[in-house]
Order: structure tokens, then C-alpha cells, then sequence
């Protein structure tokens, strides 16, 4: 009976508390970046007003503050669970805008026809754009986590064994773009037929191996990455206006990333910006941000655990789960994209791969890695842009 009324008490201030947390979340005053907030409103006047360039950029910018929200609202949520599951939720919708903009753009393709100049764009954007969210969250994202918070703390610890199997689970992954692209320069079948076929095949393979990972993570060996809770934090928000907060970013995030992908091509024409370096660089720059912020400010905390779950766990998502379903998407529209990422693209990625794990095997991390992630990002990032 006791807990009964304790529990009473507690649910009726907590939507009172939440209530001013949650205002003072989305406050200018509280966080410069809600200033961004304002570039909401201006793309959408400049999709309406037929005017791509001013879209693309406040399209662009506009997602900052949406994915920071995301972030606050996913770390809050994390709080009440383990960091295995807080890292998959965080990594989950983090991703939901690369999904989008890889659908949006699949459409697009689909719209102009198989064989124009505006399919072959689009589809060039999607392949670039599931390469560039990978580099970025092994290199740039993780990168900086190890800096940041190498820079407050000395040495930061993280499970050694969860960072082996997730570091398998990449190298799995690239097996799926290596092969295309060892069987397009190795094989001497006329036309493009059996490496869409090999790519279909692959990308059924790769799915199911991430639903494979998804039982092994939360259900037959939840003890070996669910190291820590967050039970003894504060939350900022009760769980409903958590939630709230999540799907109604999740939406704006969603328009924002709509609006951006239908000025891509003005934007590469405009700005003298090849469209690969747009796909690669800008788009998961900006379309991955929630996790960004989320996992720097958690490393800050000395949650290592959390922000490696979130910076690798979203690549293992965009390799073993968004490609492949962009995969299938496409052959549903009967668009020939493949895992056939081009050669630079995947060496690229196979070498951001290799130097995350032989960084993360000792289950140990300073701010000199740190950086040594974030300088080898930017080489290859100088690289696509002279590309």
C-alpha cells in the first residue's frame, strides 16, 4: 500500500517537472543550438517558393537542432534502460533520416526513369550517402567521442569484447561490398544483370544477419553488452513526453530530409560541389547528427560503452540493415542499385573499418586516438572532394 501511494505522488508531479523540463529543452536561452529551430519555417518557405538553394542550406542546418532533440530525447529514454539497448535506440533513430533520404531519393530516381541522367544521380547519392555514414561514424563521430572525452578523462574504459564482436559484424559487413566490387572488375558477364542479382541475393544474406545480431545482443547474450543502467540519474522527461519528443523530431527530421534531397542536384550544380562529395561528406553530416551529439555528450559523462554502441552500432546498422533494405527497395521499383560502391568508396570504407578495430581491441581509449580518427576522416573527406 505504501509504494502504491509513493508511486501516486510520484506520477502526479512528474508530468508537472516534465512539463518545464521538456519547455526548457526546446528554450534558446537553454541551448543555442534551439536557435536553429528558426530554419524550420525558411526551408519549408523556400521549397514552396521554388528556390533549391536556399532550401538545401536551411534544410540542411534545420536538422541540427531536430537530431539534437532526438538525441536529448533518446538519451533520456536510454536513462531507463541498459546501454546496450540505450546504444540500439539511439543508433535506431539516428539512422531514421538516412532512411528517409535513401527513399526519397530511390523515388526520385524512380520518378525521371531507369537510365536518365537525374536516376543515375540519385542512385550514385544513395550508394555515396550509406559509404559517407559509415566513415563518418567510425571516424569522425567515435573520433571525436575519444577526444573529447580523453580531454576531461585521462583513460576511458569500454567493454573489450563487445567492441571484438561489433568490429566482426563491420568486417562481415564490407565482405558484402568487397565481393560486388571484386565480381564487377573480375567478371567477364555481358551487362550489369548478375551483379544486381549477386546485390539482391547479398543484401538478403546481410539482413539476415542483423536479425541474427538483434538475438544475440538483447536475448542469448545480453550480459556480455549490456554493462551499465542509468537508474541512478535524473531524468529530464517522463517517459511519454520522452517518447513525444522523439517521433514528433522524428517527423521534422523526416520533412527536412525531403526537402533537402529534391534540391541535391540544383545544390551540386550551384555550389560547384561534386555529388558524391554531397552524398559521402554533407548528407550524413547532417542526416546522422542525432547521434553525433548524442554520443559525444555521453562520452563526455564517461559513458564509453554507450557512445561506442551508438557511433558503432549505427554503422552496423547502415551496413547490415539500411543498405540492404535500400537494396530491396530498389528492386521493388526495378531500379539496378547495387552493392557495387565503387572502388575508392569501398577501400575507403574497408580501411575506416580496419583502423576502428585495431583502435578499439584493447578496450581502451585517449584523446591521441581520438584524434588520429578524426585526421584520417578528414584525409579521405579532402579526398572526395578533388575526386
Amino acid at each position: 500500500m505504501t509504494n502504491t501511494v509513493i508511486e501516486s505522488k510520484e506520477d502526479s508531479v512528474e508530468p508537472t517537472m516534465a512539463k518545464k523540463n521538456l519547455l526548457n529543452i526546446i528554450d534558446p536561452r537553454e541551448s543555442w543550438i534551439n536557435l536553429l529551430l528558426l530554419f524550420i519555417p525558411f526551408a519549408i518557405y523556400f521549397n514552396m517558393t521554388h528556390n533549391p538553394g536556399l532550401a538545401f542550406i536551411t534544410s540542411m542546418i534545420a536538422i541540427m537542432p531536430l537530431a539534437w532533440l532526438m538525441g536529448k530525447a533518446t538519451e533520456d529514454i536510454a536513462m531507463r534502460t541498459s546501454e546496450s539497448v540505450g546504444g540500439l535506440l539511439n543508433a535506431t533513430f539516428g539512422n531514421a533520416a538516412e532512411m528517409i533520404i535513401a527513399i526519397m531519393a530511390l523515388y526520385a530516381a524512380y520518378k525521371a526513369g531507369v537510365g536518365t541522367e537525374t536516376a543515375t544521380t540519385m542512385m550514385a547519392v544513395v550508394q555515396a550517402s550509406l559509404i559517407g555514414s559509415i566513415l563518418g561514424n567510425l571516424l569522425l563521430v567515435l573520433g571525436l567521442s575519444f577526444f573529447l572525452g580523453g580531454l576531461k578523462h585521462s583513460t576511458q574504459k569500454f567493454s573489450q569484447q563487445a567492441s571484438q564482436t561489433n568490429g566482426s559484424l563491420l568486417l562481415l559487413a564490407m565482405v558484402g561490398l568487397v565481393i560486388p566490387a571484386a565480381f564487377e572488375s573480375t567478371s567477364s558477364s555481358s551487362g550489369d544483370s548478375s551483379l544486381v542479382n549477386l546485390s539482391h541475393y547479398t543484401a538478403l544474406i546481410l539482413l539476415g544477419i542483423y536479425a541474427m545480431h538483434l538475438l544475440f545482443q538483447l536475448k542469448t547474450h545480453v550480459d556480455l553488452f549490456a554493462t551499465e543502467s542509468h537508474h541512478d540519474e535524473e531524468s529530464e522527461m517522463s517517459k511519454k513526453q520522452g517518447i513525444l519528443l522523439l517521433v514528433i523530431s522524428t517527423i521534422f527530421v523526416a520533412l527536412m530530409a525531403e526537402i533537402l534531397v529534391h534540391s541535391i542536384e540544383f545544390a551540386a550544380d550551384s555550389f560547384g560541389l561534386p555529388p558524391v562529395f554531397i552524398g559521402v561528406i554533407l548528407l550524413p553530416l547532417f542526416g546522422n547528427a542525432a547521434e553525433h551529439f548524442t554520443a559525444l555528450t555521453v562520452a563526455r559523462k564517461d559513458k564509453m560503452d554507450l557512445s561506442i554502441g551508438i557511433a558503432i552500432g549505427s554503422s552496423i546498422q547502415i551496413a547490415l540493415l539500411i543498405a540492404p533494405l535500400t537494396i530491396l527497395i530498389a528492386w521493388g521499383l526495378g531500379l539496378p542499385l547495387t552493392l557495387e560502391f565503387g572502388l575508392f568508396e569501398t577501400v575507403a570504407a574497408f580501411m575506416a573499418i580496419l583502423v576502428t578495430n585495431f583502435i578499439v581491441q584493447d578496450g581502451e581509449s585517449n584523446w591521441l586516438e581520438g584524434a588520429m580518427l578524426v585526421a584520417t576522416y578528414a584525409i579521405i573527406s579532402i579526398a572526395f572532394l578533388f575526386r
